[in-house]
């Protein structure tokens, strides 16, 4: 028996890899452990889907008129310019940007304020009208704003609201409610009940439970839905075309038509005006792009 034990053990010995780490070779890869080309393949067909645009907008907008013409669609810019720019600010655009962002910063805020108390009430109260009421507010989802636009714009006109900024906060947080409502009741449903019995116990009350508790665990999440509302809002279309009309309650989206002609466009003006539109929510979701990477992944309540 002993002899066997030895041949065992030695042959054992003879089988383990260097470094004590059997099955593993030299150069410290598994040998399941394979080069994923295709994956590399599609992300890079992916990066060129990204920077190909990127790249035709930027060369597009710092390029004269006569340049863009001449050129192809591809090639660099021959005459480099900052007189679109110019243009652009000429012809009123910061105003648009001004009455855009008034609209967003209203829309993510007003959302958030009226999404995260009914997320929290949804969650807390085991009323059964409480629940049909957060399941009309997802049948909110199925509703398209377009099949609304008529009754949106005889109560924005009967409220005495058309062409102000209001008429186009309003309905875009009407619309924004279903899904931060859904997203923040999922966040707060990950709050262990535990944390709320503690509090509870140490005296504290629904409203505090609300905002010491509920609303620093759901931070990624309100940071989700404001990232949403705010895009939502920056990019609206609809409402600001049906529901304004004067020059001054103009936003960029509406703004981008004066670069358009009846029988031409000045598309490097176009691709200017683009770019300065794009570069403010592109900086928001740089500062905001962890907690809205976390709140997509469903973690905000932990």
């Amino acid at each position: 028996m002993a002899e066997l034990r030895l041949g065992g053990a030695h042959r054992a010995q003879r089988g383990a890899r260097p470094g004590g780490a059997p099955g593993v070779r030299r150069g410290g890869r598994r040998p399941t452990e394979r080069p994923n080309w295709a994956a590399g393949v599609a992300a890079v067909v992916w990066l060129a889907f990204v920077i190909i645009p990127i790249y035709l907008m930027v060369k597009d907008a710092l390029q004269t008129t006569d340049s863009y013409l001449d050129g192809g669609p591809l090639s660099l810019p021959r005459h480099v310019t900052g007189h679109n720019f110019a243009d652009v600010f000429d012809r009123g655009f910061t105003r648009y940007l001004i009455n855009t962002a008034v609209v967003t910063v209203a829309s993510a805020v007003l959302t958030v304020l009226l999404a995260f108390p009914a997320a929290y009430a949804i969650v807390r109260s085991r009323s059964r009208a409480v629940s049909g009421i957060f399941r009309l507010f997802l049948a909110g989802l199925a509703i398209p704003a377009q099949a609304t636009i008529i009754p949106v714009y005889l109560l924005i006109t009967r409220m005495h609201l058309y062409d102000s900024l209001t008429a186009i906060v309003l309905p875009t947080v009407a619309f924004g409610l279903p899904l931060s409502i859904l997203v923040l009741a999922s966040a707060l449903r990950d709050v262990p009940r535990e944390l709320y019995e503690a509090m509870t116990l140490e005296g504290g009350g629904s409203v505090r439970l609300m905002w010491s508790l509920a609303l620093p665990l759901s931070r990624a999440s309100l940071t989700t839905v404001s990232v949403y509302c705010a895009l939502n809002a920056w990019n609206g279309f609809l409402f600001p075309l049906i529901l304004t009309q004067s020059d001054e309650q103009r936003v960029q989206t509406l703004g981008l038509y004066n670069f358009q002609g009846q029988f031409s466009s000045n598309i490097p003006g176009l691709m200017a005006a683009v770019l300065l539109s794009a570069l403010p929510i592109f900086v928001v979701y740089l500062f905001a792009r962890r907690w809205l990477v976390a709140g997509m992944a469903g973690v905000g309540g932990k």
